[in-house]
């Protein structure tokens, strides 16, 4: 059973950012009911270059955000549709939502109309800008909001640079703006535990991209700088915070904060305790006035050995370091695999891996399971709310379920 176990969360939300917070919690054990339209969420089936090509196909982003939900179809447009919801929210804990302001007015799922309706309900919304200011009516996405106006991509973008740098997969953004909100989703749920009042939550792309960024973002603003200045590739601050390439094209990344104290031991399992002693390379000080000839030996050095050669070496010294890896080793990392961080689900005949939410509870990982095909548990939670077979056939029949 997960933390979760007993909450029942009712989410009428699109696309990833939103809903992967329901993923979230459903992995956590709630109970997370899925209302879409009657043509689906649209990320269904959205062609993204990475779906693969072994029939049938799996929508690997519709199975990472919708994990374990159940799903209902319903026509919000129409008032018998908004009755339904209405009857789903009884004895909901959580309304989870990403429609704009406007249009949840329109349809009388806003904050006000919900809480007067259920006092206790948590009201929790995934904005793209907020809920304030004068674009809080503005919709957003992850390429736009989270990694472009956030900063992300203009931090990693190198001076007069063709174009930005892009986000490195679907959804990057959406899936940590996400983790946010279930997270202000699970204390809404502590603090109406201990004192019985609800809470309105809300997380942004925005805030969430500056939160990500937030060290860069303070120092910016606090020296009355644009841009963020980035150490140049051939000027690091730190030889042993850097990032190297071996005899066999892979890279090794160094993370060797405490250069003085690791700097003596490195050069020795590596061959070359002279350049510990040398003077121009004896400390951290002296390393810096000397950096270029300094990073040249430790280009050349890394170039003389491949990536098995330098896992066994720097192996015997305490200075942190990890291989720079390709995401299609990271299903076979030792780590990943001891930790149970990937799992693998039935899916049509076959097992699929969907990666675990990285929250572990009780040294185990939270069991997943395949998101929900469309309107999969219509007729059932119909029934459940008190729907007759014959009141089911006639919202069918209006198109109000499908």
């Amino acid at each position: 059973m997960g933390p979760l176990q007993g909450i029942k969360v009712v989410e009428v939300a699109m696309w990833a950012f939103v809903p992967a917070a329901g993923g979230i919690l459903s992995d956590m054990g709630a109970t997370v009911i899925k209302v879409e339209p009657p043509s689906g969420d649209p990320l269904r089936g959205l062609q993204t270059g990475l779906g693969g090509d072994a029939p049938p196909a799996i929508d690997f982003s519709w199975e990472a955000y919708n994990r374990g939900k159940q799903s209902i179809t319903l026509d919000l447009k129409q008032k018998a549709g908004i009755e339904v919801l209405y009857r789903l929210l009884e004895g909901a804990d959580v309304f989870l939502t990403n429609l704009l302001p406007r249009a949840r007015k329109a349809m009388g799922i806003d904050a006000d109309t919900l809480r007067a309706r259920y006092p206790k309900i948590i009201y929790a919304t995934g904005s793209a800008l907020g809920q304030k200011g004068p674009e809080a009516e503005k919709g957003g996405y992850d390429s736009i909001t989270f990694w472009a106006r956030g900063g992300v991509s203009s931090s990693l973008t190198e001076e007069n640079a063709q174009d930005p740098v892009g986000p490195p997969g679907p959804a990057f953004g959406d899936t940590l703006s996400g983790s946010m909100l279930a997270g202000g989703i699970c204390a809404a749920i502590a603090k109406r535990a201990m004192t019985g009042e609800s809470s309105t939550v809300d997380v942004s792309l925005f805030g969430a991209a500056m939160w990500s960024m937030q060290r860069t973002i303070a120092q910016s603003t606090f020296d009355g700088v644009a841009r963020f200045p980035r150490p140049h590739r051939d000027r690091p601050n730190n030889v042993l915070m850097n990032n190297y390439r071996t005899s066999d094209n892979r890279f090794v990344a160094l993370g060797m904060l405490q250069a003085d104290k690791f700097w003596p031991r490195f050069c020795e399992v590596a061959g070359r305790p002279e350049l510990a002693r040398d003077p121009r390379f004896v400390d951290a000080s002296a390393r810096r006035q000397n950096v270029a000839q300094c990073l040249a030996e430790m280009r050349a050095l890394f170039a003389s050995k491949s990536l098995a050669e330098w896992r066994a070496i720097l192996a015997q010294q305490d200075g942190q370091w990890d291989v720079v890896q390709y995401v299609g080793e990271i299903g076979a990392d030792r780590q990943a695999l001891a930790n149970r961080y990937l799992q693998h689900v039935d899916a049509d005949e076959r097992k699929i891996p969907l990666v675990s939410v990285p929250m572990q509870f009780d040294g185990s990982p939270l069991p997943t399971r395949r998101a929900p095909e469309l309107g999969r548990d219509s007729d059932a939670l119909l029934a459940a709310l008190g729907y007759s077979e014959d009141a089911i056939i006639e919202l069918k029949v209006a198109g109000v379920v499908f």
